[in-house]
């Protein structure tokens, strides 16, 4: 089975062909023009290095947030035309758990997090062992204070990576000292190859939905109806 999926919830575009559990291909890009320029060509490219088409594909996936309201909006929709016009199944996939997925098996939580503005931040924890990823929360938006809570009642070393950790580090290693450990820089950061692999289970756990149920996934509003929120 092939599985075409894509990643635009941050600042990098990325995109990535998966078969029977190996990733095959990935396209990632985080320079210049916007995702709505760049994921098409990606997508093109990508299956070009396989030589493959749109129409060889048997399941279309997009990481559908937390994270940028416009950049998901270019994913989702992009995958979801794709997916209808070929009448392909589709799997959404939270961008934490993609982000959790890329990280090697860890004694300890996985904790991604990703910048909500005023010391806030989406996120969740897990488990990685055997490959297997467990989650322990539901998704969460929530002050740095309190992820620190969390932690504290874990009591457990905590691997963190995403946008938000260079804004905190230096606080959460000054309150945890060495229980805290950032990935590197190399795997800090959306891939569509997670995102492709993760798909690849949900298809097989009968979690596919149609192009249609194929919906972002928003902890909150954005800032424009926040605004209006006010406004009225």
């Amino acid at each position: 089975m092939l599985t075409l999926a894509v990643d635009t919830s941050g600042v990098v575009a990325s995109c990535a062909v998966a078969e029977d559990k190996k990733v095959v291909a990935e396209l990632s890009v985080q320079y210049g023009k916007t995702h709505s320029k760049k994921i098409v060509p990606m997508l093109k490219n990508v299956l070009s290095m396989i030589d493959k088409d749109f129409s060889d594909i048997d399941l279309f996936a997009a990481v559908i947030g937390p994270g940028s309201f416009t950049g998901l909006r270019i994913g989702v929709v992009t995958i979801k035309g794709l997916a209808y016009s070929l009448k392909k199944p589709v799997c959404g996939i939270p961008t934490l758990d993609s982000l959790a997925y890329s990280m090697p098996d860890f004694k300890g939580i996985i904790s991604p997090m990703l910048d909500a503005r005023n010391d806030q931040v989406f996120t969740a924890f897990y488990r990685k062992a055997g490959n297997k990823l467990d989650k322990l929360t539901p998704d969460l938006g929530i002050h740095i204070d309190e992820w620190l809570n969390y932690i504290e009642d874990f009591n457990e070393d905590v691997l963190i990576l995403g946008d938000a950790v260079p804004m905190h580090y230096d606080m959460l290693s000054g309150k945890l000292g060495d229980r805290v450990i950032c990935a590197g820089q190399s795997m800090a950061y959306q891939r569509a190859s997670a995102a492709a692999l993760l798909a690849e289970e949900a298809y097989y756990a009968n979690k596919a939905v149609s192009a249609f149920e194929l919906e972002p996934l928003y902890l909150r509003k954005s800032q424009a109806e926040r605004m209006k929120d006010l406004k009225g």
